[in-house]
């Protein structure tokens, strides 16, 4: 067999093309992974709903409360806390 027959140089480069596949993946399931594990942030996004095409309602939190804001082409509004539980 010669260096250069097209078998060997099909399998060495579906070889490394499947072990560069897997480091990639693992990568990326680490990158998600770690983003699970941060502790949470005093500004999260809880919620989101569409009303219409144009406009959505946000359920949002911060520093254990929750509001609600209105956003669409015409702007934002902040519609106000909801009660705690």
């Amino acid at each position: 067999m010669s260096f250069l027959d097209p078998s060997p140089m099909a399998q060495m480069a579906a070889a490394l093309g499947a072990v560069l596949l897997l480091i990639w993946s693992a990568s990326r399931l680490a990158g998600r992974h770690k983003a699970r594990l941060r502790p949470a942030g005093r500004l999260g996004v809880r919620s989101v709903c569409a009303v219409d095409p144009r406009r959505r309602l946000v359920l949002v939190a911060c520093d254990g409360r929750e509001g609600l804001l209105l956003t669409g082409p015409a702007g934002d509004q902040f519609l106000g806390w909801l009660p705690g539980a």
